[in-house]
């Protein structure tokens, strides 16, 4: 299969996610710019981490009016994988493609380590390597990953089986002293209702070898091949 990866003035994570999918998964992957209309065949689209176009409105608001996010939007109305991690699940929260909001992390200040996230739905193309409940190990790096959403939001995702990763700690239990900014019961990822869509703050492609520390994140990625090739 074929992803692209987006690049955003400000994206710092590009090459990562590229350099996860071209030489761990061993799949086939392309640069795609901003500007870009087209997103040349790709099956899969991940929107990286960084700071897209400065962040200077709001994280992810000017994005949104990119020309790539145009044809990435109706790409995901057609069915199309999309992956947001960090800075790229911000945009798709502007972008109407996942609800709810990014907020300041508790702290206020920037976080950058590795944190547990568990696994809650089987479900998706993006997990279905992964078992109900499985702790993976995965890198932040984030001011502003306080996920909300109001009351009524909350129970339909729930209700919807939308909410993908939780932060636990490491045996798996969902505290607040595994929260690292404060996020809404502790929600580390979601999906789109239709569930081809994934936002999460986690950085699955800083943990792709166990050189950088795990290579838990492989299995973000690993699902998505698998998935493609039993819908094709």
């Amino acid at each position: 299969m074929k992803f692209g990866v987006i690049i955003f003035p400000g994206s710092n994570c590009d090459y990562d996610a590229y350099m996860a999918i071209k030489t761990v998964i061993k799949q086939d992957v392309d640069f795609l710019w901003h500007q870009d209309a087209s997103l040349r065949g790709c099956d899969c689209v991940i929107l990286p981490g960084g700071f897209s176009y400065g962040d200077y409105l709001r994280t992810g608001a000017i994005a949104r009016f990119s020309s790539i996010m145009k044809r990435v939007m109706e790409f995901a109305k057609e069915g199309g994988l999309v992956v947001g991690i960090c800075n790229g699940f911000q945009i798709l929260l502007e972008a109407g493609l996942l609800p709810g909001a990014m907020l300041r992390n508790t702290s206020l200040r920037f976080i950058c380590r590795f944190v547990h996230i568990r696994a809650e739905d089987e479900d998706t193309p993006f997990t279905g390597l992964c078992r109900k409940g499985q702790v993976l190990k995965i890198p932040i790096a984030h001011t502003d990953g306080n996920y909300f959403i109001p009351e009524d939001g909350l129970r339909q995702l729930k209700e919807n089986n939308q909410i993908v990763f939780r932060y636990c700690d490491e045996s798996g239990e969902v505290t607040p002293e595994a929260n690292p900014n404060g996020s809404l019961e502790g929600i580390a990822g979601i999906c789109s209702q239709s569930r081809n869509v994934l936002g999460m703050m986690p950085h699955p492609e800083r943990a792709s070898e166990k050189i950088l520390g795990s290579d838990d994140g492989k299995y973000i990625f690993q699902s998505v091949v698998d998935f493609f090739h039993q819908r094709k």
